[in-house]
């Protein structure tokens, strides 16, 4: 497995992962005090080059969908669900029940979020975007207060805080 790192000014340090094949995971490791690297892994800036060149300019405002080839690992529905992820435009927001539509299977509106919550590839597979059917910023695996920057970043209002936030 190979890996580099990414700050982002914005969510702290990022850990992005994965091989020839395609990118397997980006993840927050802020305030992961206990996070250690796998001494098998290298670390190759190379790889992730135009990973993270996209990234930067997402942070920046000038990206607004992502071209990178992902292969993260998972079952076929949890595949399913990261694949209707990609499809919500930067700077709008989704519910567990409209992605659950979106694969045909209007009932896994838990599953659904199950899914959501594994996601392997953050920001670039847009689980910040969904929120409950109330419009509550409901979780998010790296924290609602990051959930918040980035949904505010993409020129969304967030009124309140918590699980109690609106998007506005």
């Amino acid at each position: 497995m190979y890996y580099d790192l990414m700050q982002t000014g914005l969510v702290g340090e990022l850990l992005i992962t994965g091989d020839n094949d395609g990118l397997k995971k980006v993840c927050l490791i802020k305030g992961k005090n206990d996070f250690i690297i796998p001494s098998d892994w290298i670390r190759d800036e190379v790889l992730f080059s135009d990973v993270k060149e996209q990234l930067g300019q997402y942070f920046k405002g000038n990206l607004k969908e992502f071209d990178i080839r992902l292969t993260p690992e998972g079952t076929c529905f949890q595949k399913l669900v990261w694949d209707a992820l990609t499809e919500i435009p930067l700077g709008t927001t989704v519910t567990y029940a409209d992605i659950a539509k979106m694969i045909g299977r209007p009932k896994a509106e838990r599953a659904v979020g199950g899914a959501i919550g594994a996601n392997p590839i953050l920001i670039i597979i847009p689980c910040h975007r969904v929120i409950g059917s109330s419009g509550k910023l409901t979780g998010f695996s790296s924290g609602l207060e990051n959930k918040v920057l980035l949904l505010e970043h993409e020129g969304m209002e967030i009124k309140g805080s918590g699980r109690s936030a609106l998007v506005m």
